[in-house]
């Protein structure tokens, strides 16, 4: 029975978008580039958006799988669900997607966005609208990280009338999943509009790994996340002023792990398991708070103002280093080091995979409370407006942002003994002992920005400040209760300024040419080795064409890095002192993005269906071009004109589609090349790669009547076996084939 309804999506699942949004969202009033009504062929540079519709094909829950379809996005893979994307863009590293600007609504989202950037918390794409990807000058009106990207994600706006939708998924894995949101406004006289939305995105699996004697232990994962906006509309003294007040809170708890496979055990069962990892588990709460403002005066110049704060904490309680003897943490080894020479390491990956008989000595399995605690608030401020000088346009925006944010950083271990497979608690550190310490950050930016247009010109210069205060406060691993006594503090302050300059000619009604140079920034983190912010010159040159049957696009970039910043965390690895920094000197990247949408029906003149096809495709080349050692293990010992890891050369999403009106679906395929885990150059050796890979989903999906719709989705419909990277430590599996079955209703 499975195999036939395979077999019916692959035939059904080809088209395009699933529902249409039946409700009309209120006026958009996020700080954002594009928004979830605008178009990106206007902005003078590289930028996309995905739309509610886009969204609607697959309902994904998982962010990764979105962006295959945007070109020039790199993604790392790592537990088959994007519970923590590894996000790149244009080549910068993709590690936690630390390298690119991360917002939701147009404020910054990652737990800690200038002292701790990299996102061990990720806004969950299955509540979204909408997504921006900006990739060219337009991104210096964000910030602080400009040297790839933006990626901001819009969150359900509030209804015009009254509405709401209910998605129900289930379906392999015991995967349950639902989306529910209701809201709208209200006329309560006298000029006065009030309304909100409450939303709340339910979801959990069990998981595709086996953990070794524990076949019924789930390695999946149980998400609550809850979204309530509060709107007040009021026309008064000839201004009509918008307030929005929104909260979220989620809470996440996953039976996730760092431990991967060894090759021989890859190949034998890769969604094995070892034993010691049984513990693993990640524990996290969220929260956002944010005001908005909006207003419009008589003289057309818009004020939008957000005032936010966010939290996140978390603790992921995972393996961390084995000590065969259980003499103490200074004679153990990492668990990335064990993977990697499994047989120098063979009573210490004994342990790890704790096989019947096998008892070890107390205190020999380590694992760690990674607990940290994430604060972040500031306020954004923009106006906007429009003037006309002569023959030219401008259409002109002024943007400040005053932010803080702070990391603490508390953690210790428990140590076990393995016995017959199953760890017993032996001993625990105490609290703070592996480390202790605050890092802090204050910024003040400011960005101006002209869109100027005279004949069949657009030309954007813009220019962002950022002022950086930076302090990294260290109690040490024997002071718990932080008196100071050994107190060690490290401060750094960065200034810059990032220029941007975006350029667009319409050759005709269809052609367009854009270029662009931006200069890409990044800070140091607080404590850094560096005093070195990243620092990049950003150029871009393409065409794209654009009429009602299909559109194409091509984009050269090349980014020249003065100076690449490396960052050691566990999840590259480790090997070094968390959190420190290394520089990698010069890097060229260079690279090709092409993108094509069409509609075959109506290029074939076939009425009352659509057959939407898309290929997105990206080459990328990113070299050093210096040689030095460095203590950073994916650099390593690096010879000028290696590769930078983790960076495919090649890769390419494309999708075929159908809409017929009452039914239709889209099979979509998405391949990458090989990658190199250690920068190299040559033929990549065995130990340091990642097989190149394709990946089917299809859906497809039949509308009941005009408020319900049965839908079905499949992942990875081939079934395809293949491995998406070699970190933290060892290779780690894509996720298999799974089937969903899903219902949505509106109202």
């Amino acid at each position: 029975m499975r195999q036939i309804l395979l077999s019916a999506t692959a035939l059904a699942a080809l088209a395009s978008a699933a529902h249409g949004q039946v409700e009309t969202a209120a006026a958009t009033d996020v700080i954002t580039v594009i928004g979830l009504n605008g178009d990106a062929d206007a902005i003078a540079g590289s930028a996309d958006l995905l739309t509610a519709e886009d969204l609607a094909v697959h309902d994904y829950a998982d962010v990764t799988r979105l962006l295959r379809t945007v070109a020039g996005v790199n993604i790392q893979e790592e537990d088959g669900y994007g519970l923590r994307p590894n996000i790149g863009m244009r080549g910068t590293g993709l590690d936690r997607s630390e390298k690119i600007t991360l917002m939701e609504d147009g404020v910054l989202i990652s737990p800690a966005p200038y002292a701790a950037p990299a996102a061990y918390y990720f806004p969950h794409a299955g509540r979204m609208a909408g997504v921006e990807v900006i990739k060219g000058a337009a991104g210096v009106r964000y910030g602080p990280r400009s040297q790839g990207g933006s990626l901001n994600l819009l969150s359900t706006p509030v209804p015009e009338d009254l509405s709401g939708r209910v998605t129900v998924w289930a379906g392999d894995e015991n995967t349950r999943r639902t989306h529910a949101h209701i809201g709208g406004m209200t006329d309560a006289g006298d000029g006065l509009r009030i309304g909100g939305l409450i939303e709340g995105f339910f979801d959990s699996a069990d998981g595709f790994k086996v953990i070794d004697g524990m076949s019924d232990a789930s390695t999946g994962y149980d998400i609550e996340d809850y979204v309530g906006k509060l709107r007040v509309e009021l026309d008064g003294g000839g201004l009509t002023h918008m307030f929005e007040l929104k909260g979220q809170y989620s809470d996440e708890l996953s039976n996730e792990t760092y431990l991967g496979l060894t090759d021989a055990d890859f190949a034998a069962d890769p969604f094995r398991r070892y034993a010691a990892s049984q513990l693993d588990q990640m524990d996290a709460e969220h929260s956002e708070w944010s005001l908005r403002y909006r207003t419009e005066f008589s003289n057309g110049v818009e004020l939008s103002a957000v005032a936010y704060t966010t939290t996140f904490a978390r603790d992921w309680f995972k393996l961390d280093r084995v000590d065969p003897d259980g003499a103490g943490a200074a004679s153990s080894a990492s668990i990335s080091s064990i993977l990697s020479d499994p047989i120098g390491n063979a009573a210490a990956f004994a342990i790890i995979q704790g096989g019947a008989g096998l008892v070890s000595a107390d205190d020999a399995v380590l694992i760690k409370h990674n607990n940290r605690d994430y604060a972040a608030e500031g306020v954004q401020l923009e106006l906007a407006g429009e003037a006309a000088f002569g023959d030219a346009s401008h259409g002109w925006r002024v943007g400040l942002r005053v932010h803080q944010d702070e990391m603490d950083r508390f953690q210790w271990r428990e140590n076990f003994r393995m016995d017959n497979g199953q760890l017993v608690l032996t001993s625990v550190d105490a609290p703070g002992s592996d480390s202790n310490r605050i890092e802090t950050a204050e910024a003040v930016a400011i960005f101006v920005q002209d869109e100027i247009a005279f004949g069949r010109w657009v030309v954007t210069p813009g220019l962002r400040y950022e002022q950086i205060e930076l302090r990294r406060e260290d109690y040490g691993r024997n002071d718990p209760t932080r008196t100071g006594a050994s107190l060690t503090v490290r401060e750094n302050t960065v200034e810059a300024f990032v220029p941007g300059l975006g350029v667009r000619y319409d050759l005709d009604a269809n052609w367009t040419l854009f270029g662009g140079v931006h200069r890409g920034f990044a800070p140091p983190a607080p404590g850094s080795t560096t005093q070195e912010a990243e620092d990049a010159t950003n150029w871009e040159f393409g065409t794209r064409f654009r009429d009602e049957m299909f559109s194409v696009e091509a984009i050269g970039f090349f980014n020249a890095y003065q100076n690449l910043i490396g960052t050691c965390t566990n999840s590259t690895g480790g090997g070094c002192a968390i959190g420190d920094q290394f520089d990698g000197g010069k890097v060229d990247v260079f690279g090709l993005e092409l993108t094509g949408d069409a509609d075959l029906a109506a290029i074939a003149g076939i009425d009352g269906i659509e057959l939407p096809v898309r290929l997105a495709y990206t080459w990328t080349d990113a070299e050093f071009q210096t040689g030095f050692n460095s203590g950073f293990g994916p650099w390593g010992n690096v010879q000028a004109g290696d590769a930078l890891p983790y960076i495919p050369e090649h890769q390419m999403f494309a999708s075929l589609g159908l809409d017929a009106g009452r039914f239709g679906g889209e099979v979509s395929l998405s391949w990458v090349d090989e990658v190199r885990t250690v920068a190299g150059q040559g033929t990549i050796p065995a130990a340091e790669s990642v097989d190149a890979h394709t990946v089917l989903d299809a859906s497809a999906w039949y509308a009941v009547s005009e408020m319900v719709r049965a839908r079905i989705s499949v992942r990875n419909l081939s079934d395809e076996i293949y491995t998406v990277a070699r970190r933290p430590a060892g290779l780690r599996p894509g996720a298999p084939r799974a089937v969903l079955f899903g219902l949505s209703v509106d109202f």
